[in-house]
């Protein structure tokens, strides 16, 4: 679905549904320097089983006009405004990363729009070092290699995909090879800038799931952990062995949690895999 998103075009894959205003809606936010492809099969499941699905390409990211946004803070507003341009009420909110952190501070300002957040890969603070940061800056190849190597647990090049054609080393960097310059030092110093994240978290009325991968380099299990403790209602469920990119990693798992959280416990939609 095309959009115009504060005067400037704007892209979010929808399963090939309208937003319909009597479905439940979830929106997908990827993490830095990525786009909405990163949720395909997380995104195609919900699309195809009663909700509405918004998996974003924030600004400057895949098919959304440029320039990028430079804060938490402002990806949030993004976020907002996209709800308002569709009608949406309220929504799920499923992050990923630097998502997460964005579902964080939209769940915190946005109270009334949020029925619930998944945060996927998160940690508080999400600090970035500094030679990623200036590789970064510098749109160096080795950026999107550290971002590649470091997203996947070490095991990752020496087995199969469990997404059947896929490389996931390629796919990280294909993504990535598509951004425009700055894109990716603008996404890890948001990250790195972010200072709301423990009052935000206390702010979270809503239930909260935290998916978490056990051999994550990038924000280890242990780092989630004063989010969690700052989170009213907080669930976690913990991936072995995956590292930071769930969602290739261990589709199917990341899928289950999502599904047990967001779907209503009904008989033949709880769990369902059809």
């Amino acid at each position: 679905m095309n959009l115009r998103i504060d005067g400037r075009s704007a892209f979010a894959y929808t399963a090939a549904h309208e937003p319909d205003a009597a479905r439940p809606s979830v929106v997908f936010v990827h993490g830095a320097g990525l786009d909405h492809s990163w949720w395909g099969l997380q995104s195609r499941y919900f699309g195809y089983h009663g909700c509405n699905v918004l998996a974003l390409d924030l600004p400057g990211h895949g098919r959304s006009e440029g320039p990028p946004l430079s804060s938490i803070s402002e990806m949030s507003d993004w976020i907002a405004s996209v709800l308002d341009a569709l009608q949406v009420k309220t929504t799920t909110v499923v992050g990923h990363s630097m998502g997460a952190l964005i579902a964080v501070d939209f769940a915190a300002r946005y109270p009334a729009r949020v029925e619930r957040i998944a945060l996927i890969g998160v940690a508080y603070p999400m600090k970035v070092s500094d030679a990623f940061l200036e590789a970064a800056r510098r749109n160096e190849q080795s950026a999107f290699d550290m971002e590649t190597i470091w997203g996947h647990a070490p095991q990752t090049p020496l087995g199969g995909n469990p997404n059947p054609g896929m490389w996931m080393y390629g796919d990280t960097l294909a993504r990535l090879a598509r951004l425009a310059p700055g894109v990716l030092h603008t996404d890890l110093a948001a990250c790195n800038g972010y200072a709301d994240g423990m009052e935000s978290a206390a702010k979270v009325a809503c239930p909260a799931l935290f998916i978490l991968g056990a051999r994550d380099a990038m924000t280890p299990p242990k780092a989630a952990q004063q989010l969690i403790a700052a989170v009213r209602d907080a669930r976690v469920v913990t991936v072995r062995p995956s590292g930071h990119s769930l969602m290739a990693e261990a589709p199917d798992a990341t899928l289950d949690a999502l599904i047990e959280f967001i779907l209503p416990a009904s008989p033949g939609t709880r769990g369902a895999r059809a």
